[in-house]
């Protein structure tokens, strides 16, 4: 039985028109793009939920402190802003804004990874699985177990398995480990929270080899509120006072503010306490940036980050932006149609293997399925699953992701009840014609991060 949607905390102030094509208009389209999502013109998308980064609906505090951006080169106020709320937030003594989350890893990752090296995750999201591989290194996955089967309703699928960390810390040998990233919450396995629990027994572990611990905290928030809903030592705890107790666990920590600090633009990367390793990130962020109180961003960018990061921690948001979610999961619930459940923090992840049991996972079932949404209804998602996975980096053969999904990655303060239920009739509605639907083949790709570019075709 499908929930109550959850009423926006908000006034809508502002519009945006949108569009939506013809059937035979987005068939021709989709076309025209080589059957990749992210070859398509916005203005031809009706609902875009490609992703939930940077798409975000920005308040009326954060233009106002548009205007008041200070974009001198060095030294301006709205850098100090950052610094200070950032330092208030998370209580790391060295802060570094950069222009968007792989920033953060470009500056930071190879300053601890180079060739021998692995790094170690709950589960690398694709941008941070790059740059691990670009600094030479290799990425393995140890999320738990019951997050690779999506009927399981378990609390934190996003947690590291810890047993397996230490095998294979061990069977790679301490020394050779340069990382481990702790991604909250858990993005490839489906927004899926990490509880605080988890964390300190990873901090155990990272500290008894003496490894350094890294939280890709992109979603900080959506983590917390999930740690107050789900995890008993902390549910009367505020969401300012989790998030500084989980914080606690890591030595530093990289963020793609363009997801839980509300912005369009804009990324940090933070340091507890390393002053050398610190430096060494100021001069990257130089040379890849910009200066350092700048770090890639222009002034008004920097004030509205101030002001996102406060923002998306209030606690009656985090209720709606959560609420929305579980709206959609619970229609789909209705219709039989399976994902990650229970619903993660910024998106539903559909199960299209589930949904397309004959498509094999190299002829991309979660690729397939957002085509199908396009055309059904104008919506743009996204594949996580083989096809974004990508080759092997060393046989250069397809690999197998242990899921298929499409995720619906809902962009905050943007769309509407009538919206989601949108997305849950198109859904039902490509259910209903599942066993037409055919797979795909790759006609071009680069060598890295294909999914951005690659052409696909349908498969007779």
């Amino acid at each position: 039985m499908a929930i109550k949607y959850v009423p926006e905390p908000f006034r809508i102030k502002m519009v945006e028109k949108i569009k939506m094509l013809t059937r035979e208009e987005r068939i021709e389209k989709i076309k025209e793009a080589k059957y990749n999502l992210f070859n398509l013109s916005a203005e031809d998308v009706y609902i875009d939920l490609l992703t939930d980064s940077g798409t975000n609906a920005m308040s009326d505090d954060q233009w106002a402190g548009i205007i008041k951006g200070d974009e001198a080169y060095a030294g301006g106020k709205s850098y100090f802003k950052v610094l200070n709320v950032a330092e208030k937030i998370f209580g790391y003594k060295y802060i570094q804004p950069v222009h968007q989350g792989r920033a953060a890893e470009k500056v930071l990752f190879n300053l601890l990874l180079k060739p021998g090296k692995v790094a170690i995750s709950n589960m690398f999201f694709d941008t941070t699985r790059a740059h691990v591989e670009l600094a030479g290194a290799r990425a393995i996955d140890c999320v738990v177990p019951e997050a690779k089967n999506p009927e399981i309703r378990a609390n934190f699928k996003g947690n590291m398995d810890i047993e397996k960390l230490e095998k294979i810390i061990l069977e790679h040998k301490p020394e050779n480990v340069g990382l481990i990233v702790m991604t909250i919450t858990n993005n490839s396995a489906g927004g899926q929270p990490v509880s605080i629990e988890n964390m300190r027994k990873v901090s155990e572990i990272a500290k008894k080899y003496n490894i350094k611990l890294c939280i890709d905290a992109a979603r900080f928030a959506e983590n917390a509120f999930f740690i107050k809903e789900r995890e008993e030592e902390f549910k009367n705890s505020s969401i300012e006072e989790i998030t500084k107790v989980t914080f606690s666990y890591g030595d530093m920590f990289t963020m793609s503010a363009k997801k839980d600090a509300i912005l369009n633009m804009g990324g940090i990367v933070a340091i507890k306490d390393d002053l050398d390793l610190f430096g060494k990130v100021k001069a990257n962020c130089i040379c890849f940036e910009g200066f350092t109180t700048y770090g890639g961003l222009s002034g008004r960018d920097l004030e509205a980050m101030a002001q996102g990061l406060i923002e998306g921690m209030d606690e009656d948001f985090l209720r709606y932006r959560i609420g929305q979610i579980q709206y959609l999961a619970s229609k789909l619930d209705d219709a039989g149609i399976k994902y990650q459940s229970p619903a993660g923090g910024h998106g539903i992840f559909v199960d299209a293997k589930s949904m397309f049991p004959h498509i094999p996972y190299n002829e991309y079932p979660g690729q397939a399925l957002a085509i199908e949404l396009y055309i059904e209804a104008g919506i743009r998602t996204c594949d996580i699953g083989s096809y974004m996975l990508g080759n092997d980096p060393d046989t250069h053969k397809q690999l197998k992701a242990d899921f298929e999904f499409t995720r619906l990655a809902i962009p905050r303060r943007v769309y509407t009840q009538a919206h989601f239920d949108i997305m849950a009739e198109a859904l039902i509605e490509i259910n209903k014609r599942k066993n037409s639907v055919k797979g795909y083949k790759i006609t071009w790709e680069p060598p890295i991060l294909r999914h951005f570019q690659a052409h696909l075709e349908p498969l007779n």
